[in-house]
């Protein structure tokens, strides 16, 4: 029996699934749609093709951090460092809840997570974020070389969040708590540079780094 009601967070929920189960994606929309028992013409009600799912399940996981945040109090009497602390902590339990089809989706030895297209819509959400912040900077009374800051802030928030995804996804660590300290050394010390007190944050992220070998490309 068809279904007659589907909505997006079904379909999503269905194709992460289908990609756990069998490691690769369904050969079309229609066999997908059949072997869950809805129409194929709602699947492009809300998504135009596989691709475009991929990309809304990391926005997702993005949408669900913030709305889990925004139900803090507490969060919202933080300061930038603090909430993009919160924020890193919520959206990497969110993918730990999800590890199995992150990996299987981007697969850190064989792919350059700074070109991939499935993360787009992500960064979109989370470079929005960032500006929303209003992370102070030295001010230069120059509005061009303002907006300039302001876009190498976002920038580099981004390669940030790229470089802590792909240390979380090569992580072994019980619960992967190097990752919680790689987050907090990171975040601090990026929000240090902004400061111009930057010597001790670098060292100190310096000395991680180099005690996990880690290579970053």
């Amino acid at each position: 029996m068809q279904k007659n009601e589907i909505n997006a967070i079904e379909i999503i929920t269905n194709y992460m699934s289908y990609i756990l189960n069998n490691n690769e994606k369904p050969n079309s929309v229609y066999s997908f749609a059949k072997e869950n028992k809805f129409e194929e013409a709602i699947f492009y009600k809300y998504f135009g093709s596989f691709e475009a799912i991929e990309k809304a399940i990391f926005n997702t996981f993005f949408e669900n951090t913030i709305a889990v945040l925004n139900k803090s109090e507490d969060y919202q009497s933080f300061d930038a460092r603090n909430k993009l602390l919160s924020f890193y902590y919520t959206f990497f339990e969110n993918l730990t809840a999800n590890r199995s089809y992150v990996v299987a989706t981007l697969d850190s030895e064989k792919l350059d997570l700074k070109k991939l297209d499935v993360l787009s819509s992500l960064k979109t959400s989370f470079t929005d974020y960032i500006d929303s912040l209003e992370i102070e900077t030295i001010d230069l009374k120059q509005k061009s070389i303002v907006q300039i800051q302001q876009k190498g802030i976002k920038e580099s928030a981004w390669i940030q969040l790229l470089i802590t995804l792909k240390f979380w996804m090569n992580d072994t660590s019980a619960s992967f708590e190097k990752t919680d300290i790689f987050i907090e050394k990171s975040v601090n010390t990026s929000f240090d540079v902004i400061d111009s007190t930057p010597l001790k944050s670098i060292i100190d992220l310096g000395k991680f780094l180099y005690k996990e070998k880690m290579n970053i490309n």
